[in-house]
């Protein structure tokens, strides 16, 4: 390589901020099939913090919960968790199949600072104090000491052998999005709409394009083409014939002429 050439510029990494719970391992998979030449960076942040991390551009999109700042923020719901109680598993409650709201309104409800529900009012009955993650909620719940109720992939991070949820029916559900600023939509990001959203990899509004098939090769003219070897071709009208004539008997051999 001579001095005046340049070595060409990696292609930047895409950053993909995920809150607990969240499960982006299918988008990134795509992802990596479609944009072998794009990394993409796993961000993990607490969903408390997902909205400064995405406007101090430390991530480019975040896989968050809503609600969001929709003047800052451009958000596409991508599904809604079923919201259960964390309980331990000689708790009454293991053994009904799903509860209600008014099921626990005697209840002691843990509400973690970090709680990702947006409750109006949080059911049951407040704690002494609040713990400061759903982490510590969840410990206090494992010594008795009330119930927790969070979205079901918190239960599953969260899962112990001595706990067990059950759905709460009536209780609102936690919106999973796709969210990033505004003004800062880039290709990368359009791209990752596009997988999120299904779109296939030769989809119109899609920015990575599949490579393309080779032209296939155009056929030749009929006048062009090879002629059918002799005596394979049918023969042409009113063409003597050898051997037998139609219908009739094997023609004679005639005697030569005698020239003058």
């Amino acid at each position: 390589m001579t001095g005046t050439e340049k070595t060409p510029a990696a292609t930047p990494s895409f950053r993909l901020a995920y809150v607990p719970g969240a499960t982006p391992a299918k988008w990134v998979r795509i992802w990596n099939e479609r944009l072998p030449g794009a990394p993409l960076a796993l961000v993990p942040v607490a969903a408390d913090e997902a909205a400064d991390v995405l406007r101090r551009g430390d991530a480019d999109a975040g896989l968050v919960r809503l609600p969001v700042d929709r003047t800052f923020f451009s958000a596409i719901p991508l599904y809604t968790e079923t919201t259960v109680v964390l309980v331990p598993k000689d708790h009454v409650v293991s053994a009904v199949e799903e509860v209600t709201l008014a099921d626990l309104a005697d209840e002691i409800v843990q509400h973690p600072l970090d709680d990702v529900m947006d409750w109006e009012r949080p059911p049951g009955q407040p704690a002494f104090e609040r713990p400061a993650t759903t982490a510590d909620a969840v410990e206090l719940v494992a010594a008795g000491v009330g119930l927790l109720v969070v979205p079901q992939s918190l239960a599953r991070l969260h899962h112990r052998r001595d706990l067990t949820y059950r759905p709460v029916v009536d209780a609102p559900g936690s919106d999973v999005a796709l969210a990033w600023p505004q003004e800062r939509t880039t290709d990368q990001v359009e791209d990752f709409i596009g997988i999120v959203r299904g779109r296939t990899v030769n989809s119109s509004r899609g920015r990575a394009q599949a490579p393309q098939d080779k032209p296939q090769e155009k056929k030749k003219p009929a006048a062009a083409r090879k002629a059918p070897a002799r005596g394979t071709g049918r023969p042409k009208p009113g063409a003597r014939q050898s051997g037998k004539q139609q219908g009739g008997s094997p023609r004679k051999p005639g005697k030569p002429r005698k020239r003058s």
